[in-house]
């Protein structure tokens, strides 16, 4: 096994691919954050990644401009610079399973970030989005199955696109294949049902996807599927026909749902499950939009005089 690192990179590219089975979105991302970090670096010898290189990596990523972020100083994001640390320490880790002399993946610290504030609209706010497509015809009918859909599953946008139209409405449950390439179970309401079997029994195109553009015959194209940034628009586009001020994105439907399980007494394991996520770590942070509703029962029912 050659301890060139360009060819180290490729073999653990290969080896996350195959053998961990990533997306390839997952895989195109480790090869720009590591060939970044081999740019800098400036050597081909695995033992030329020390402390202190990694460091100084660091302190030359923090200072590099980024026309995303309009704040800090216009510079890359701390998430993002963490996300080339996360590439780097599993190549480390995959470097020291094959006995590469190399830093130890232990060496490699994330920067330390504040929480991510979770976007959120109210339920009657939710109410008013859901209920904005109005009427019979095709497009409305669609874009309501779109958002029942995605507030009774808690789907991911790339989920929601990738499902089929053979969808079984006679059950209300369905597997997904997530993150991950997991599979894991939803559950679909008796209203997100009606909603798209309404809009199925209109639609004209045969097209497989369950959400597909609109057409005014049958199509026998097979590129029809409404891909994410479509779903984003027709979202946001409801949104502001509904009269809601705040951005409004499909993956803000996924936050309601989740918050919408936990005010309602779920455990956090339940909706760890039905999101997805493969840590809980990732679905405490709806604990602290919670607490809002824990500082109202609080101030209800402590220390009230006899």
């Amino acid at each position: 096994m050659s301890h060139n690192l360009k060819t180290l990179k490729q073999q653990f590219l290969e080896y996350v691919e195959i053998e961990k089975g990533r997306a390839l979105k997952t895989i195109e991302n480790y090869d720009h954050y590591l060939s970044r970090f081999l740019g800098f670096l400036k050597s081909d010898n695995p033992s030329a990644i020390t402390s202190d290189s990694v460091s100084r990596f660091r302190m030359w990523l923090n200072r590099q401009p980024s026309k995303y972020n309009k704040t800090d100083g216009g510079t890359i994001k701390k998430k993002t610079q963490n996300y080339h640390l996360i590439a780097l320490r599993a190549f480390l880790k995959y470097m020291a399973k094959k006995n590469v002399s190399t830093l130890s993946p232990e060496h490699i610290e994330l920067a330390k970030i504040g929480e991510r504030p979770i976007d959120l609209i109210t339920y009657e706010e939710l109410q008013q989005l859901i209920s904005a497509p109005k009427g019979s015809e095709l497009r409305s009918l669609r874009d309501r199955a779109i958002m029942q859909l995605l507030f009774s599953t808690g789907l991911r946008v790339s989920e929601l696109c990738s499902l089929s139209r053979d969808i079984n409405l006679r059950s209300d449950q369905l597997s997904i294949r997530g993150k991950g390439e997991k599979i894991r179970v939803v559950f679909i309401s008796e209203e997100a049902k009606d909603a798209i079997k309404k809009y199925l029994d209109k639609r004209p195109d045969i097209d497989d996807a369950l959400f597909a553009r609109i057409t005014n015959k049958k199509s026998q194209k097979s590129d029809l599927a409404l891909n994410k940034r479509s779903i984003e628009r027709i979202v946001k586009y409801w949104a502001i026909r509904a009269g809601i001020s705040k951005k409004v994105t499909p993956h803000v439907l996924r936050h309601v749902f989740a918050t919408d399980l936990l005010n309602n007494g779920a455990d956090l394991r339940s909706v760890q499950m039905l999101l997805g996520h493969s840590n809980i770590s990732t679905t405490q942070i709806y604990t602290h939009v919670t607490d809002s509703e824990l500082r109202r029962v609080h101030k209800q029912f402590h220390n009230r005089k006899k």
